[in-house]
């Protein structure tokens, strides 16, 4: 059985560790990260060219199932592979690892959208931890706050023109994340529901601190698609097909 796995998430590398004993696993990357953490079995690095390269791909590998382990915001390759699935008459399973919810102190603004979120910081401060990653800044680019910007690699112009650029990677410390908020003076935290817990710790800092936070909410799994919550999950799913 050949299992490609459409990845670079903690959950698809988790993923492939449990399986590539006992079926052939392929992990696809889509290589925008510099440096990414492999995971065990095969990897191809970069992107099929769209539904009819995945096609032809699944079909030239003779691969037996999909598993989507991409960040819940990929939004584009989710439904992409939906359609490739589909097409190929394969088997297909979303692994998504639970959202964020609320707590009790907690001050968030829930939005559809990275537009959105910028105009939402309208009146909440002056100095944002903008957390969304390296792509999509343009849609800050016009907002007058100070942005401390933190991501993988280095983000590409627009880029707002005020803005501090911290290269990091998770997993992150509570610790670390209650130091940043003092040290840079943060007034609002701007983050997508990517769920886990290597990036929640900002979430209780700011918590603790009082600062809202704007939750860009993540988009839906294309509609049919089953989804599994865990890696473990995803991996039983696999060994009742074979």
């Amino acid at each position: 059985m050949h299992i490609l796995i459409l990845g670079g998430t903690t959950e698809a590398r988790a993923l492939a560790g449990l399986l590539h004993a006992e079926v052939r696993v392929t992990s696809s990357l889509a290589g925008r990260v510099a440096s990414p953490r492999l995971p065990e079995g095969e990897v191809r690095i970069g992107g099929f060219g769209g539904v009819d390269g995945l096609v032809e791909w699944i079909g030239g590998h003779a691969v037996d199932a999909v598993i989507d382990a991409t960040h819940p915001f990929a939004e584009r390759i989710s439904f992409n592979a939906a359609r490739a699935a589909a097409t190929a008459h394969v088997p297909l399973l979303a692994l998504r690892r639970p959202g964020w919810v609320p707590g009790e102190g907690d001050d968030w603004v829930s939005v559809a959208s990275l537009e959105a979120a910028a105009a939402a910081l309208d009146g909440l401060g002056d100095r944002v931890f903008l957390t969304t990653g390296r792509m999509g800044l343009a849609a800050f680019a016009d907002r007058p706050e100070w942005f401390l910007v933190r991501s993988v690699d280095a983000p590409e112009a627009p880029v707002p023109a005020r803005t501090e650029i911290l290269l990091d990677r998770g997993p992150f410390t509570l610790d670390g994340e209650r130091e940043i908020l003092a040290r840079h003076r943060i007034d609002v935290l701007v983050t997508k529901d990517s769920g886990g817990a290597a990036t929640a710790p900002k979430l209780t800092a700011a918590r603790e601190a009082g600062l809202p936070v704007v939750v860009i909410r993540r988009p839906p799994v294309p509609e049919g698609v089953p989804m599994a919550p865990t890696p473990e999950e995803a991996a039983a799913w696999v060994r009742e097909l074979a």
